[in-house]
């Protein structure tokens, strides 16, 4: 008698709205989306609290923001390059699929809004209509990115257990998402995804063995580092 192998533990992190149990490990993505979160609750507290005056302040934060949204550019080409039209091929629910694939396309209007106002504030031409325009705007890509990191959690992943592999993943994984960083890249971006993450949830990070969970632990502590002189105060 054969028996099935059981599905693995999804992880499961703070403020995530689900994990489809399915028979795909998702913890790459669920690591992505942690970040993102701590990263919009940053920039709008920031926004909020940083005076217009501070330009040294707003460079620091300028280039922070520019991390975040490569990295969320990144990940936005590739599931829309990759992973949404795999879906629709393996006959995923096409609702889903276009208003995923809609809602990031509300979120890229509000990313350069916020890119130009915090380049006005770095450069000091913004002044205090900017600061309190990009307050408006960081608010606003915060709601508007987490309820889309909700659906995705929610919907998409489901239709990702449902209709994809383990090998479909990891081809995604490995030709579409991984393909876009650079290895100058690799190091920050690990970093990025790991500071403040607990211990156990840094061996679930894709690729994971103990040579990378000894980077991934190096590079967090010096990105926590970066992160108390760019936001250090605003909370």
């Amino acid at each position: 008698m054969t028996t099935t192998a059981p599905y693995p533990a999804q992880l499961v992190l703070e403020g995530q709205a689900a994990a489809p149990d399915g028979p795909i490990d998702l913890a790459g993505m669920y690591l992505m989306h942690r970040g993102f979160r701590r990263d919009l609750d940053l920039f709008a507290d920031a926004a909020a609290a940083v005076p217009a005056a501070d330009r040294p302040r707003w460079a620091r934060i300028a280039r922070r923001f520019r991390l975040f949204a490569s990295v969320l550019h990144k990940h936005h080409h590739g599931e829309d390059i990759g992973l949404w039209p795999l879906l629709a091929e393996r006959g995923a629910d096409p609702a889903v699929l276009d208003a995923l694939e809609a809602e990031h396309a509300v979120i890229d209007p509000l990313l350069a809004s916020v890119t130009a106002d915090l380049q006005a504030l770095a450069d000091g031409t913004g002044g205090e209509p900017a600061r309190v325009r990009l307050a408006r705007t960081t608010a606003e890509l915060r709601d508007a990115l987490k309820a889309h990191l909700a659906h995705e959690e929610s919907d998409g992943m489901t239709q990702v257990q449902e209709h994809l592999t383990p090998e479909d993943w990891h081809r995604l994984d490995r030709e579409v998402f991984s393909k876009d960083y650079s290895a100058r890249e690799v190091p920050a971006v690990i970093g990025w995804i790991s500071d403040g993450l607990p211990r156990d949830a840094i061996g679930r990070m894709p690729g994971a063995n103990p040579p990378l969970v000894l980077l991934a632990r190096l590079m967090a502590r010096r990105f926590a580092r970066r992160e108390a002189r760019i936001f250090g105060g605003v909370r």
